[in-house]
């Protein structure tokens, strides 16, 4: 009998969950299903139950949301684990602590459960988990990504646990937990193939994370969404706290190094956004850069207070302006200024735009790639006014992704503007192309379409 070599750390285990990456690229709508993940937590002793749980879905903004509740967590004193996706440079980026990585003990030693667990589940439940059985199917990628957050968190004694869904919400991974408090950002058509080609539908989906009895933040929604949501709410007996029925941003104020503002609090009986010990309205300092962060932020902060309503106000304004995120209109150069943002959807890209555009002005560089199932022309029709020169590429090879479709987006809207449109599909050409031309003309660049490009834009300048 072969004895398998221990995990030493981080490095081994992920290079371990890995190998479950093909299976996840092959999957079908019909097999995202929770009654495995519910196996394999009580198989594993229910590490999602080891700590509370605030549980983040939306197509947009929902990462900086869940890394804002975490920072101001942490602020405040409790041991907390975060668990986001995608990752810019490293896979311990998506399983950590707020402010810093789990000891490479506490991922070697929950690597070894997850690998036990899967022995166990493959003998015990062959018809669900072994792929040799005609209905059974080797445990996901994520699923076990989602597992293995919560055994890391056991294995670390974590306070609170801050969990953001993978896709949609209802049969997602991560919905075993029952949370203190769920918060879902805006909704957009995104995964069409899986969760509804309707703005209703896809909302169907992400209110899966509405738990009875459970209250529910909502952002501002498209008027289709907030019905399912509310709805859904009531009949499950769920307080909502809506974010427009409870503050605004006023004064607000971007610049190169973060966004500064102000909340104005409205007279709304019990909210959890009334300090006693600060006047109204207050100012917010961010370092993350963008009108919508302010907008994240408010979230963010609501929901701490749902959930943990007697933080007073000091730890979690620092922890807001302490909050860092990869990938989010980050810079990772100077002369000439590159920026990289994981937009991948209009509303997002047209966000991401003007907050490039106000920064830098017109005329200057893009680069873009996105994934295959992405909406590509109506993010051309948004980024071509604003820009002279358009690389398009390929956003890694992670994703399924069709360049030349996306040039022929690009160049069939171009019509009208001065603007040269290059399309150079190897993505390590076409960064250098694309900073050649940042370089050369000394205009700033930005990089959007994909986190997955935005990762290989960073490990580019990293190693520059």
């Amino acid at each position: 009998m072969t004895t398998m070599k221990s995990f030493s750390g981080s490095q081994d285990v992920f290079e371990w969950l890995s190998g479950f990456i093909n299976f996840e690229r092959g999957l079908s709508a019909k097999a995202f299903r929770l009654d495995r993940m519910h196996i394999l937590a009580d198989l594993a002793g229910h590490p999602e139950r080891c700590a509370p749980v605030i549980h983040v879905a939306g197509s947009k903004g929902k990462g900086s949301i869940t890394t804002m509740i975490a920072a101001m967590l942490h602020e405040a004193g409790y041991r907390t684990g975060r668990y986001v996706s995608p990752h810019v440079t490293e896979y311990r980026e998506r399983v950590s602590r707020s402010e810093r990585f789990f000891d490479e003990s506490v991922y070697a030693a929950a690597g070894e459960e997850l690998r036990n667990l899967v022995t166990k589940a493959v003998q015990e439940y062959p018809d669900l988990f072994s792929p040799e059985s005609p209905e059974g199917e080797a445990p996901t990628f994520f699923e076990l990504l989602t597992l293995y957050f919560f055994l890391c968190c056991r294995q670390d004694r974590c306070d609170v646990m801050v969990v953001e869904t993978g896709m949609g919400g209802r049969l997602d991974a991560t919905n075993i937990v029952d949370p203190l408090v769920s918060v879902i950002s805006p909704i957009e058509l995104e995964h069409t193939q899986y969760l509804g080609s309707t703005i209703a539908a896809i909302a169907g989906e992400k209110a899966g994370i509405i738990k009875r009895g459970r209250p529910v933040v909502l952002s501002e929604q498209r008027p289709e969404a907030l019905d399912v949501f509310r709805r859904t709410a009531a009949e499950r007996g769920s307080p909502v706290w809506y974010i427009p029925d409870l503050a605004e941003v006023i004064d607000l104020r971007v610049s190169r190094n973060g966004t500064r503002f102000f909340i104005n609090m409205k007279d709304v009986p019990q909210s959890p956004l009334q300090f006693d010990e600060c006047s109204q309205p207050f100012e917010i300092e961010l370092s993350l850069i963008g009108a919508i962060q302010a907008q994240n932020a408010i979230q963010a902060l609501t929901a701490v207070r749902v959930a943990f309503p007697a933080i007073p106000v000091e730890p979690l304004l620092r922890g807001l302006k302490a909050t860092q995120l990869p990938g989010r209109f980050e810079g990772v150069h100077e002369s000439p200024a590159v920026i990289i943002d994981g937009a991948h959807t209009p509303r997002s890209v047209n966000l991401c735009t003007e907050t490039f555009v106000n920064l830098y002005g017109k005329g200057n560089i893009l680069l873009f790639g996105c994934a295959a199932d992405k909406d590509s022309a109506a993010m051309a029709r948004l980024l071509i006014p604003h820009f002279s020169h358009i690389i398009i590429t390929r956003p890694g090879s992670f994703k399924q992704s069709e360049p030349e479709r996306i040039i022929k987006d690009f160049t069939e809207t171009k019509e009208g503007f001065t603007v040269d449109i290059e399309g150079i599909p190897d993505t390590k050409k076409a960064i250098e192309r694309a900073y050649f031309l940042a370089q050369t003309l000394q205009k700033p660049l930005l990089v959007t379409g994909s986190f997955y490009l935005a990762a290989e834009v960073r490990s580019f300048f990293t190693s520059y």
